[in-house]
């Protein structure tokens, strides 16, 4: 990764040009404080954990969304999200570097696929906007849930009467804070992207806001339809001629071709060559 372009990314996270991406590979290293076990990102190890550990049957395995639907058939959909909250809102994990280098750049827009509090952890010193992805829910045609954090707390808004100021913190795939909240399974899935695609998962003020952005994909391999699909929407509208770049190392022919067609760059580095950079540029302004 040349200096040139690690200053620009540094530069456009921090000043709200460039928008960090996250996904599995960011949680890379995190730990449980207690059994030292990795916390569960990818689609593997979360099908793992959700079957107490053991491998599932290979059309099973193929990818989350569908064992967590297998699950939700048999033992219902509340097991799948009894999961998700034990598993990252009431076990204790290490902290993500990555997470407080982005908090400390003061990123004012960022995408975190995952279902982990991290991000919001890190942003917790300052005031904020949350979005969590909702699906299947009656009384309404909206597919997320705002909230405003002004320091202590998360209440609920409504899009209208939000701060589009302050900084974004856009968790489409859910988390357990401050109330549960998630996209899993299949079926969760296919009414999430089908809204997003219409436009109702998304708040007015962030699709004015995201116009002309560009986009770089840490932690993400892009192999799976489900992440290129959701990816694909929330990058609507984004920069003419360029969508950003993916930190992909040894991309395979799939990913390249997806790449290629999004107008994404790829660059054959990983979430720990990103956050090198970015202590070695933030050394360097100190």
């Amino acid at each position: 990764m040349s200096d040139t372009l690690f200053n620009e990314f540094s530069e456009g996270i921090r000043n709200g040009e460039i928008v960090p991406y996250l996904g599995p590979g960011v949680l890379r290293g995190v730990t449980d404080q207690i059994s030292g076990e990795p916390v569960p990102a990818t689609s593997d190890e979360l099908i793992m954990a959700l079957n107490r550990g053991q491998p599932m049957a290979p059309r099973l395995m193929y990818e989350f969304p569908r064992a967590a639907m297998h699950v939700e058939l048999k033992r219902g959909r509340s097991a799948v999200n009894r999961f998700l909250t034990e598993t990252y809102g009431e076990r204790q994990w290490t902290r993500s570097p990555l997470h407080r280098m982005l908090a400390d750049l003061q990123a004012p827009y960022v995408i975190d696929i995952n279902r982990d509090t991290q991000l919001q952890d890190r942003y917790a010193d300052r005031a904020h906007l949350l979005i969590l992805g909702t699906a299947r829910i009656g009384g309404t045609d909206y597919r997320y849930k705002l909230y405003h954090y002004g320091g202590h707390a998360y209440s609920e808004i409504a899009a209208e009467t939000a701060d589009p100021t302050l900084p974004v913190l856009f968790k489409p795939m859910g988390s357990p804070l401050p109330e549960p909240s998630y996209i899993a399974s299949d079926a969760d899935y296919v009414d999430y992207i089908t809204e997003l695609m219409g436009g109702f998962a998304i708040p007015g003020f962030l699709k004015a806001r995201r116009r002309g952005l560009r986009y770089l994909l840490v932690g993400m391999r892009l192999t799976r339809d489900t992440e290129r699909m959701v990816l694909s929407d929330l990058m609507h509208g984004h920069d003419e001629g360029t969508a950003g770049w993916a930190l992909i190392p040894e991309p395979t022919t799939k990913e390249v071709r997806f790449c290629t067609r999004q107008d994404i760059e790829i660059i054959e580095a990983d979430a720990d060559d990103l956050l090198a950079a970015l202590a070695a540029h933030t050394a360097s302004e100190a």
